[in-house]
Formats: C-alpha cells, structure tokens, sequence
C-alpha cells in the first residue's frame, strides 16, 4: 500500500507549481505582448493604460528595441524629403535647368 497516496505534502517547489492554472498577466492592448497585469490592470512591459511609454535608462538594450526606427515610421520617414523642398503641396516641381552642352 502507498502511504503517500492520500497525504498532502507541504513542498513549496515542484508539486506546487502543478496547481497553477490561472493566467496573471494578458495580451496588453497597447504593445501586444502577454504583460498586462489582470488585477493590476496595467502592464509590466510598456506601462499602459500611463500615457507616457515605460522606459528605463538602466535597460540600454530595451530602449533600443522600442525607439523611434524600430516601427513602420509613416509620418517621419517623409519628413525629411518634405522639409527639403519646403513642405510645397499640390504644385508642379519646378522646372530643371538643362545642362549646358559643350
């Protein structure tokens, strides 16, 4: 007969950790990763629902993966181009000199 058929045993380690079953932590609606505290209602990753993204200066390499480059950029990857030529809108380019033929 085994004795420790029907006994509980009092481990805080292996035995214990089968009886988890409950999530914590949720997709996050603003960075999408599972870090969105259930009770907290906030997420551990990006900091939402705090209007300012969570950053740190001591994780070099997490700023790195969420600074501005890392994204699609649709409003500033034409920035730049558009500034060059003055931000004109709805005109013709203006007409180019011929390069002289020598």
């Amino acid at each position: 007969m085994k004795l420790f058929q029907f006994i509980h045993i009092n481990t805080k380690g292996t035995t214990s950790f089968g009886e988890r079953h409950t999530k914590t932590h949720t997709i996050c609606p603003r960075c999408g990763r599972r870090s969105f505290h259930n009770q907290k209602k906030t997420c551990g990753q990006c900091g939402y629902p705090a209007a300012k993204t969570r950053k740190y200066n001591w994780s070099v390499k997490g700023k790195r993966r969420k600074t501005t480059g890392t994204g699609r950029m649709k409003y500033l990857k034409t920035l730049t181009r558009r500034f060059k030529n003055g931000f004109r809108e709805n005109t013709a380019p203006k007409p180019r000199v011929a390069a002289a033929s020598a």
